[in-house]
């Protein structure tokens, strides 16, 4: 309970009145009607608002993309008074970035009033939203009275995935459609159910119409693909990487190329490992690959032990039969390059192998910003230290024959679909 303006106001009073007394006993004990105008307005008033609650329900979205800013409203509703007026903290949980804020309320009977709160989740996982601090003032505007509104909202994290305006600017580009190869005699091998993703001249209509279903025509130098996303899940994936982690980010660039990969017919895996080789999923076409592929990455934590590629390197080596794009997603400064360079080795030459990290971008900026106290020089060479390191070993895994790429967080994702189209285009794989 916190008082409003009307109890202060008495309060004041009787102290002025109490005042007054000691000066001139004429006033008697006139302080004592205000007093007791508090005391008895505050009883009255917590018995009035036991009686009264507060309705409230959440509503947003049940799977919500990573790093996806996205609106929760609150609705709120009360049928007892004809006006009531209220305060609502809104908030949310620790894994969303959100501003909190006191926001008023004002509720007539039955009639709900919405207010909303945007957030953008840092984490994968599932999260209860907590419920809003609620606190309503008094019939006699004499305090502010807590209430406990109770709902039940429960947000899911999940992978990122490529948006509609994204998949329309790609196809604008070239770089949503499946390449091909040959001219107007190329062979066609069989009749084939239609798949989501193929271009529209490969559809064999006389063939849809008999069928009453569409079927594509499958060409001989049509390129397929399987690619093997081996995702860094070891203790250097817990460090910031702009608003999410690095595992956030490696999680989302998964899922996006691995829809992608879809969308064009090629089969795509998954593994995850940090000091070992954790959990594998052998290259597969079609939605029902990506699906188990996005819910291994929803489920995917941190773990303590430091990542190894070279033991992820030698599984994949075992389990897969035929050449791979493998794209590693792995930090190329906290993970000792010589256990880089031996995961490429061991891949090569039968894997061709996409090496891919994030730089710091606060770290990279330190070099050109100005001085602002004297650690400001031993913090820009620690910085340019930093960045020759990176590209050397970038220079390394090249020089090794495997492609590599250091990016910006925010970058990351669009470089690595466009070294993809690009191995598809060049027939690099």
């Amino acid at each position: 309970m916190s008082l409003q303006r009307n109890a202060l106001v008495l309060i004041l009073l009787t102290g002025l009145l109490g005042i007054l007394q000691q000066w001139d006993p004429a006033f008697g004990r006139l302080w004592s009607l205000p007093a007791a105008l508090v005391l008895l307005g505050l009883i009255y008033e917590s018995l009035q608002v036991r009686r009264e609650s507060v309705g409230l329900r959440l509503l947003g979205p049940e799977r919500w993309p990573l790093g996806r800013e996205r609106t929760v409203r609150f609705l709120f509703v009360q049928d007892r008074r004809a006006r009531l007026r209220a305060q609502a903290a809104l908030r949310a949980p620790a894994e969303f970035a959100a501003e909190s804020r006191l926001a008023p309320l004002r509720l007539a009977r039955g009639e709900p009033v919405a207010l909303e709160l945007r957030a953008e989740p840092r984490r994968l996982g599932r999260y209860r939203w907590p419920e809003p601090a609620l606190r309503v003032a008094g019939p006699l505007q004499l305090a502010w009275w807590p209430a406990h509104p109770s709902a039940e909202y429960t947000a899911t994290v999940i992978p990122d995935l490529i948006s509609r305006p994204e998949r329309i600017r790609g196809n604008a580009t070239g770089e949503g459609t499946a390449t091909r190869f040959g001219g107007g005699n190329t062979e066609i091998v069989q009749l084939r159910e239609y798949r989501h993703g193929d271009s529209l001249r490969t559809i064999d209509w006389k063939a849809s119409a008999r069928r009453g279903r569409l079927v594509s025509r499958e060409l001989a130098e049509e390129l397929r693909l399987e690619i093997l996303l081996a995702v860094d899940i070891g203790r250097g994936s817990a460090l910031a990487a702009g608003p999410i982690d690095r595992l956030g980010l490696y999680v989302n660039v998964a899922a996006r190329l691995a829809q992608r990969a879809a969308e064009l017919d090629d089969a795509v895996g998954l593994l995850l490992f940090a000091e070992r080789p954790l959990t594998l999923l052998a290259p597969a076409r079609g939605a029902a690959a990506v699906t188990r592929i996005r819910r291994m990455l929803t489920e995917c934590t941190v773990h303590t032990g430091q990542a190894n590629p070279a033991l992820a390197a030698a599984r994949i080596r075992a389990a897969a039969p035929r050449r791979l794009l493998v794209v590693l997603l792995t930090d190329l400064l906290d993970t000792a390059i010589e256990e880089l360079s031996e995961a490429v080795r061991l891949l090569g030459p039968k894997h061709f192998t996409l090496v891919c990290g994030v730089e710091n971008p606060a770290i990279t900026a330190l070099p050109s910003a100005p001085p602002t106290d004297a650690l400001a020089p031993y913090r820009a060479l620690a910085a340019a230290e930093y960045h020759r390191t990176l590209t050397g070993n970038v220079r390394a895994l090249r020089a090794l024959g495997a492609a590599a790429l250091i990016e910006r967080p925010e970058q990351l994702d669009r470089a690595v679909l466009d070294a993809y189209q690009r191995f598809r285009r060049e027939r690099r794989v």
